[in-house]
């Protein structure tokens, strides 16, 4: 069993190490506060390939392994995890449908742009009455002759505000229930009827856009059906599996921020005149915290890696995902307890950390929905 990394993985952990030290941790309190992401970060990860890490060359892309974009992922979101979402978002959730259903001409008009950082894209799902429960979506996206027109409302979507592209998924023949929903490619700037609705202002990752999608009588090209109709489920279903390999990096980003921090911090605040990581209190929380990393880690890296080698990845991901969240939002709420009074106000990021690390329990399905998934497989083997 060989855990180093190659020499090209080594190169794009660096490379995306010094980008998120030197271009985003400096300024990923005033993205919070200010509720926004500049256009000029995200294209700048565009221009480095960060955008497009497993798409081809041909279509905008890098071409690198899923390893390389897990390793990447985690840097980015140790220095900024609202970043780190916007990342993912295109990489795992929009990208990936695409690359692998997508016709040639497809790729070419919607995968393209984002792959390359010009424009990004969103993933829309959710719904106010269809969250975990993916049967109750309402969206319609009605047949005509040429074309198709879509009616209903999207909530939760991460970039949404700001994508140019959208991977929507609709119910196409509302008889049919779970089997009449499909996938389709919608190009937001340029479709009459879309608008986007409310957009959220939220406990934590409040540098990324999440909000709220409204289509009106919308009409899209018949050729923005992706994949076959009917297939919307599955191809959903699918590309979260994957997508939580990159939400799992996140937390692992988030969580070895605080360790740096809650490590740094120990060896510089002095109580009784010795610092407090000279008490064993301290010693133990951050010999846990960081055991409890290294564990989350391996985890995403194995999930990473078995997509890598074609290997099955869905039980991997969801426990990668399950565990490093929950590692993540733990090891946050130890940050602010050894960081004490200093832990709780805006001073030091601490508090950022501990409000970032809560969602990535919650989405690309809960852990209580990954719970379900792992103990799905293990009793049924599906």
């Amino acid at each position: 069993m060989d855990f180093s990394l190659t020499e090209e993985q080594q190169m794009v952990r660096e490379t995306a190490r010094e980008f998120a030290q030197k271009e985003l941790l400096p300024h990923a309190a005033r993205f919070d506060e200010e509720e926004e992401l500049p256009e000029k970060t995200w294209k700048k990860l565009g221009e480095l390939g960060f955008m497009g890490m497993n798409v081809p060359e041909e279509y905008g892309g890098t071409g690198l392994d899923y390893v390389s974009y897990a390793l990447a992922l985690i840097e980015i979101s140790k220095a900024c995890a609202s970043t780190g979402v916007v990342m993912s978002a295109c990489n795992s959730l929009y990208n990936w449908g695409i690359n692998k259903w997508g016709t040639e001409e497809q790729k070419k008009r919607y995968l393209t742009p984002v792959a390359s950082g010009e424009e990004l894209g969103c993933f829309a799902l959710t719904e106010a009455d269809a969250g975990s429960d993916t049967s109750a979506i309402r969206t319609r996206a009605e047949k005509i002759d040429d074309g198709w027109v879509i009616n209903g409302e999207k909530k939760f979507i991460t970039s949404g505000n700001v994508a140019g592209f959208c991977v929507l998924c609709a119910l196409t023949d509302p008889k049919r229930g779970m089997r009449g929903l499909s996938t389709l490619i919608v190009d937001l700037k340029n479709t009459e009827g879309f608008s986007v609705g409310r957009v959220e202002h939220k406990l934590g990752i409040r540098a990324s856009g999440t909000a709220e999608l409204v289509f009106q009588d919308a009409r899209v090209p018949e050729d923005a059906l992706l994949g076959r109709e009917g297939g919307g489920m599955k191809n959903m279903l699918t590309i979260l599996s994957g997508g939580r390999t990159g939400i799992a990096a996140q937390a692992v980003g988030i969580a070895r921020a605080a360790l740096e921090l809650a490590t740094r911090y120990s060896r510089e605040r002095k109580q009784f005149g010795k610092p407090i990581s000279a008490f064993q209190a301290i010693q133990f929380k951050l010999a846990d915290m960081a055991t409890r990393i290294d564990a989350a880690e391996l985890l995403t890296l194995r999930a990473a890696w078995n997509e890598d080698m074609g290997l099955p990845y869905e039980q991997e991901a969801a426990m990668a995902k399950m565990y490093a969240s929950d590692v993540a939002m733990w090891a946050t709420v130890e940050g602010v307890q050894v960081l004490g009074g200093y832990g709780y106000v805006k001073d030091f990021p601490m508090e950022r950390y501990l409000r970032d690390a809560k969602i990535t329990q919650i989405y690309e399905g809960t852990n209580e929905i990954m719970r379900l998934i792992i103990a799905r497989k293990l009793i049924f083997g599906r």
